[in-house]
């Protein structure tokens, strides 16, 4: 379960990323629209200045009324441009706050991916820990096993490899979990050898437990 949900944060933490560049690039052709735009209104003004001079120059009423109709058309196109570029400076603002949620929300993602890869190396730390203790355990076990019984300890490894013995949890097999009648449980209490009647596997007692008991 943890390798996988580290694998689900870390595509989480991807696709976070592709959000937050997309805002980016949005926000960056917002900006560029609008420096665009104000240009063009600049340059829109320079010329409506040029046609005033012209129109006061002017030496006809119908180069005067020509003028005019152009100073007239101009700025309405400039009225419309400053309207856009308004509209542009408001997107730029919502593309801001928009990266700002993303970065919250990228910084949030990588924040449970450590957190999800912190709890997978405890996770080892701690099965490494149990793999060392259980290795200890069944040395002694298999030290102290007398020699009667051997040879059905050695048809039970031969079966089932590394899993051919099976601590006691409670009075349950860990190996299969079925359930020690209470003769058996106290039996191998008194360090007596017992196999599972069910799964074969040779029963052992933790040194940390005791038969119908948890940790002391």
């Amino acid at each position: 379960r943890g390798p996988q949900q580290v694998r689900a944060r870390a595509a989480n933490v991807t696709r976070l990323e592709e959000e937050l560049a997309k805002m980016q690039a949005e926000s960056k052709a917002a900006h560029m629209a609008a420096d665009r735009k104000q240009l063009l209104l600049r340059t829109g003004e320079t010329k409506i200045e040029d046609l005033q001079r012209k129109l006061n120059a002017a030496s006809s009423n119908r180069e005067y009324q020509a003028l005019k109709d152009q100073i007239a058309a101009d700025q309405m196109a400039n009225s419309v441009l400053a309207d856009e570029i308004l509209e542009s400076l408001e997107k730029v603002d919502e593309c801001q706050g928009k990266i700002t949620a993303a970065q919250q929300n990228l910084a949030k993602g990588k924040a449970e991916l450590e957190k999800a890869q912190q709890q997978v190396r405890d996770r080892q730390e701690s099965l490494q820990s149990d793999a060392a203790r259980l290795e200890g355990e069944l040395k002694k076990v298999e030290k102290n096993l007398p020699a009667e019984f051997r040879d059905a300890y050695e048809r039970v490894v031969k079966s089932k490899g590394s899993d051919a013995m099976a601590a006691l949890e409670g009075e349950t097999c860990s190996g299969c979990f079925h359930t020690l009648t209470p003769n058996l449980a106290n039996a191998l209490r008194m360090d007596r050898v017992i196999f599972c009647q069910t799964c074969g596997r040779l029963l052992y007692l933790p040194e940390d437990r005791s038969v119908g008991g948890g940790r002391g």
